[in-house]
């Protein structure tokens, strides 16, 4: 019971970074230990399918590991629909606090992911500097116009998804960039099941093609595939900066102003600009609490 209420508690720390634009699940996934696990039961689905189809749902049921799934993924959905509400209240009042506190957490977790590399060669380099400059790129590039029909919202949630199981990459900061942020958002606030639905299965057809070829590359190529996926999460540092100037801005379907384009600005120069106080003490140490909280888990899951 005590395992199950920890993979329950891991899953809604996946939900709740999930919310997050900036913040990847993934990453929560791997520093808590769960990441092989994760991707290898994922990766079984398809072979569990057949399995059942065939009335042995027994030998599905172990060959997908679906105890482990059920849970874990019990708490991502928990997460989401009872902190939906909280994440986006703390973006619109406390959005130095929020990002300093994410900022800490992605930052260790670059030392952790790269800690696993057996050996720096010059090719492990070169996919770090890859995964940094395109995780860069994707922080900085301007939002399209996807469409609001069934079937852009199926690809939009498989693309997604791939992005929630990647450590550094955000799924909610894709649908940002996708222009369905708010409405994925406004759907988990008032349960539209016919959003919600259509989303769910581009997710699951997502998640389930993805998940084999990041396991793939990982058993073939893991040094490779760690350094690049620690250069995604280092590049991604740019979008969780806690200090920001919008560039420009956007009116939602609602009538309120969203903020299109950012740039990273200092503390001095955010209080000069906007004539209030840059908070950075606290920013500190919430950043210091973020190392902190990562490096318990990480000592604790290693155990």
């Amino acid at each position: 019971m005590k395992n199950k209420a920890l993979l329950l508690l891991k899953g809604m720390a996946m939900g709740a970074a999930d919310v997050v634009p900036g913040v990847s699940g993934g990453t929560v996934a791997f520093i808590t230990g769960i990441y092989d696990e994760l991707l290898g039961a994922l990766s079984r689905i398809p072979e569990a399918t057949v399995l059942l189809l065939k009335g042995q749902v027994r030998q599905a049921w172990q060959l997908a590991n679906a105890n482990f799934l059920l849970i874990l993924f019990s708490g991502v959905l928990l997460s989401i629909l009872s902190l939906a509400r909280v994440i986006t209240w703390l973006l619109d009042t406390q959005p130095i606090a929020l990002w300093s506190f994410f900022f800490g957490l992605i930052l260790v977790s670059c030392y952790l992911v790269a800690r696993e590399i057996q050996s720096w060669r010059w090719s492990r380099w070169l996919a770090f500097i890859i995964g940094a400059g395109f995780a860069w790129w994707i922080t900085v590039a301007s939002p399209v116009a996807w469409g609001h029909d069934p079937l852009s919202l199926f690809f939009a949630g498989a693309i997604a998804i791939c992005a929630m199981i990647l450590p550094g990459i955000s799924g909610s900061f894709i649908l940002l960039l996708m222009g369905l942020y708010p409405t994925v958002l406004q759907a988990v606030k008032q349960l539209d099941l016919s959003i919600l639905l259509v989303f769910a299965c581009g997710c699951l057809f997502g998640l389930l093609a993805f998940a084999r070829l990041l396991r793939a590359a990982l058993e073939r190529f893991r040094d490779l595939t760690l350094a690049l996926l620690t250069g995604i999460m280092f590049g991604s540092l740019n979008k969780v900066w806690p200090w920001k100037q919008t560039l420009s801005w956007r009116t939602d379907s609602k009538g309120a102003e969203v903020a299109v384009l950012q740039e990273n600005i200092l503390p001095w120069q955010y209080a000069d600009i906007f004539q209030t106080h840059a908070q950075l003490i606290p920013a500190v140490v919430l950043m210091l609490c973020g190392i902190a909280l990562v490096i318990g888990i990480e000592r604790y899951a290693s155990k």
